[in-house]
């Protein structure tokens, strides 16, 4: 299973989520709030640390942050959105430089809610609570 570890009270993370399912056509995604239990468990499990504030991919029980979390997520989707999985060809030091600074004002761009989102009907089985 290919899960998407995401800050759930963070909008822009919330509206990032939405965008990967309407173009993850194959269903290839699930999702977990690190906020919620099953995030938390999959964060032990991994021996994530909650410092790191990023954006986490497990597949095939490998974990990928920052900007390879994303490189390796885009390969999982159709559509335009497709093409950020050639980020790999930028050095890591410069894909990491923009994704941090990004993550870093995140919530001062878009913003925060009071707690994570719930899913829609339509979706919820994609995600693990």
């Amino acid at each position: 299973m290919n899960i998407v570890l995401f800050d759930g009270v963070c909008n822009l993370c919330n509206s990032t989520i939405l965008f990967l399912i309407k173009h993850d056509t194959n269903h290839n995604l699930h999702f977990a709030a690190t906020q919620t239990e099953s995030g938390k468990n999959l964060m032990r499990q991994y021996n994530i640390l909650d410092e790191e504030k990023s954006v986490f991919f497990i597949k095939d029980g490998i974990v990928f942050s920052k900007s390879n979390a994303v490189i390796e997520i885009a390969k999982q989707i159709t559509g335009w959105p497709h093409i950020f999985k050639y980020g790999i060809l930028f050095p890591a030091f410069i894909r990491d430089g923009v994704y941090n600074l990004i993550a870093k004002n995140r919530y001062a761009l878009m913003g925060t809610r009071d707690s994570c989102s719930v899913p829609s009907k339509d979706h919820i089985e994609r995600f693990l609570l």
